[in-house]
């Protein structure tokens, strides 16, 4: 094992994910009492904040966007899969799970994410400058997705209710990975250069040069800790959502509250490696965890869903209502003007967490 290796070993962040993989697997499939749900909640954070620290080392030594790809498609595949699993044998009570999820994922990359990244870099830097032509790209895809999958089941005809028909789902679901498929290959061969931090100047912005990149075991060691942190994030979070559901329920509010707590608690890595990116002047990785998260979780989670919808018990509701459709269009609408000048303000950074504001706000109190 090489020094740099066995540097990590000594640190808490590589601890960390495996006590969080422990935690879940003594505490998968029992009755939690509430010290129990504490701690997994305190795993689930210390999980979180590893799997931001193991990201940047992948990235330091991939460079970017790659790094930021790394670590969207990670945490998507294992959302998928903690969608799938709350949904499996749920029935009807389940039926909006996925939209609702999705949604809030939107909503949070896209106004969350990409608001604080704005608010940070200006405020750091007067001015938050990124590339117009990459941001522009993901940002169109993230707003075709999204109205390809959520709104337009509200509007179609083949089947009762906001829903598709099963050949309307195929045709969603293939869509959705052939378009994610093109922003990969534009993303990390074609364009490449349109999703790299650019200085104040309009110039790409040069490698970190403050640290050695990792060793290749080095790198090794962090995906693999990366892979389990991300995990124990996904697990740990299903195992509290019984006690999320039973709050919500008790306290009288909507079932989409589920969707936003999961999807909150998901994205925390993003969240966290996207600010730390615009305190280094890097807003545009920050645009790249943001919008390439977002497309990720439709583009892989709506064929997930597709192909679990065989043999899953219950109706698939993936429409949204008009409140949400006026949410969503608001922020393609907002997100064009703040991605078209390649520069933000202050303004734009709080405008976008307004409208995370309003969306956190109008779940709970619709």
């Amino acid at each position: 094992m090489s020094s740099s290796t066995k540097a990590l070993t000594r640190e808490w962040t590589t601890w960390g994910p495996v006590v969080a993989l422990l935690a879940l697997v003594f505490a998968w499939g029992r009755e939690l009492p509430g010290l129990a749900v504490g701690l997994i909640a305190l795993c689930l954070f210390a999980a979180v904040l590893a799997a931001v620290h193991h990201a940047e080392v992948i990235a330091h030594r991939v460079g970017e966007p790659f790094g930021s790809l790394v670590l969207a498609v990670a945490v998507t595949v294992i959302e998928v899969g903690l969608i799938v699993s709350l949904m499996a044998g749920g029935g009807e009570k389940t039926a909006t799970y996925a939209r609702d999820t999705v949604f809030a994922a939107v909503m949070i990359t896209c106004n969350g994410i990409v608001g604080l990244a704005l608010l940070v870099g200006a405020l750091r830097n007067r001015v938050a400058v990124f590339n117009a032509e990459g941001s522009g790209g993901a940002l169109a895809t993230v707003c075709t997705l999204a109205t390809m999958t959520l709104v337009l089941p509200t509007f179609t005809t083949s089947h009762p209710g906001p829903e598709f028909s099963g050949a309307q789902l195929i045709f969603a679901a293939i869509a959705s990975l052939a378009l994610y498929a093109v922003f990969v290959a534009v993303q990390t061969v074609r364009h490449r250069d349109y999703f790299l931090p650019v200085t104040p100047e309009g110039k790409e912005c040069a490698e970190d040069d403050h640290a050695d990149p990792p060793t290749k075991a080095a790198t090794w060691f962090s995906l693999g800790l990366l892979l389990v942190a991300l995990i124990a994030v996904v697990g740990n979070a299903k195992l509290i959502s019984p006690t999320i559901e039973d709050g919500v329920q008790s306290a009288g509010l909507p079932k989409a509250v589920v969707g936003v707590v999961i999807a909150l608690m998901v994205l925390l890595p993003e969240t966290l490696a996207a600010v730390r990116a615009a305190r280094r002047n890097r807003v545009q990785t920050s645009l790249n965890l943001a919008y390439g998260s977002a497309i990720a979780s439709i583009g892989l989670t709506i064929p997930a869903i597709a192909l679990a919808s065989i043999w899953l018990s219950g109706p698939l509701v993936l429409g949204l209502g008009p409140l949400h459709m006026v949410l969503l269009a608001l922020t393609g609408v907002v997100s064009a003007l703040t991605v078209v000048p390649g520069r933000a303000t202050l303004l734009q950074g709080g405008v976008h967490l307004a409208i995370f504001a309003a969306f956190v706000f109008l779940s709970f109190s619709p």
